[in-house]
């Protein structure tokens, strides 16, 4: 990532770039299984943490990674900040920045509101999720967690079921997949699927049944209620109906399948309890996984010297 300051989404990593932080996350990994899972690679740096919208996994992996780094961190919250008095995003990060932060990290519910701190600011911009964009070290976390079991991306079968409308999640893992040359399959009611996702090389199905026949990875979106401002299926009672994963359905994908979620769960609506917690998920394995992605796009984008890496 040589000459990258920021990371805004997978969109815009080649397949090199991507490979590189898989890779430095995988060396992060071997950090996080010592003894004392801490490295000084970071100290002197500053992260700010800017989360305009609840989070528990992104947000603690972040000021995980962080410490295990050295870093010193800066958390921000947007209640009983400035920004209720009418500042603008872009005073309040040009004024946190000017505390002498090398990096920010930002949640926002405004899709391209890191692209837009990334145009303002000279630190370095790292997108925690911002709308219905991307989120893209989750997409990184869930490819990272698949090479682990399988070996390679390469030829997967990938399916991606649920929300993909509202689904940041959905967007990089797309991207990331496609770009590691995986076959990737959205499904979903088609009130949930994006006018013309295809373009994007992807194949779309709203058969559930077709959608897991010989799967390898299968990645169950939640429901995001949140960012919904219409009916778009009739009950959540429904949806489990025609669309959540369960052991049974899962008989025809491949003996060896995986199950991702990037959480937080619906169990009993996108995914059965025996899923969420049998042998074919590797969910907690996602989140154990976030910490080194996100030690590894820090660190990347800091500039340190390699040899400083494992020190």
């Amino acid at each position: 990532m040589k000459g990258r300051k920021d990371l805004l989404g997978l969109e815009d990593l080649s397949r090199h770039e991507i490979e590189l932080i898989l890779d430095t996350a995988c060396s992060f990994q071997e950090v996080l299984e010592r003894p004392i899972p801490k490295v000084p690679t970071l100290r002197g740096k500053t992260v700010a943490n800017l989360f305009f919208e609840p989070s528990t996994r992104t947000r603690l992996s972040f000021e995980l990674a962080e410490k295990r780094l050295s870093a010193d961190t800066v958390n921000f919250t947007a209640s009983g900040s400035s920004l209720s008095k009418g500042e603008s995003l872009k005073d309040t990060a040009r004024n946190i920045e000017a505390m002498q932060i090398d990096m920010i990290v930002i949640r926002h519910q405004a899709s391209g509101a890191p692209h837009f701190l990334a145009r303002c600011l000279d630190c370095s911009v790292i997108n925690g999720g911002d709308g219905r964009h991307e989120h893209p070290t989750q997409g990184l976390l869930d490819i990272l967690t698949v090479l682990e079991h399988k070996g390679k991306i390469e030829g997967l079968k990938v399916v991606i079921v649920g929300d993909i409308a509202h689904s940041r999640v959905a967007r990089s893992n797309i991207w990331g997949l496609s770009k590691l040359g995986a076959r990737v399959v959205l499904c979903g009611p088609s009130t949930l699927m994006p006018l013309e996702i295809e373009r994007l090389g992807v194949e779309v199905t709203y058969d559930i049944d077709e959608a897991l026949e010989d799967a390898d990875v299968v990645n169950v979106l939640r429901i995001q209620l949140e960012r919904q401002k219409g009916a778009f299926f009739p009950t959540l009672r429904e949806y489990a109906r025609y669309f959540g994963i369960t052991r049974q359905r899962l008989s025809v994908a491949r003996e060896d399948v995986l199950v991702l979620h990037p959480g937080p769960m619906n169990r009993g609506v996108e995914i059965a309890q025996d899923v969420a917690d049998g042998p074919f998920s590797v969910i907690l394995e996602q989140v154990t996984n976030g910490v080194a992605v996100r030690m590894a796009v820090l660190y990347l984008l800091s500039g340190i010297d390699e040899s400083a890496k494992l020190a």
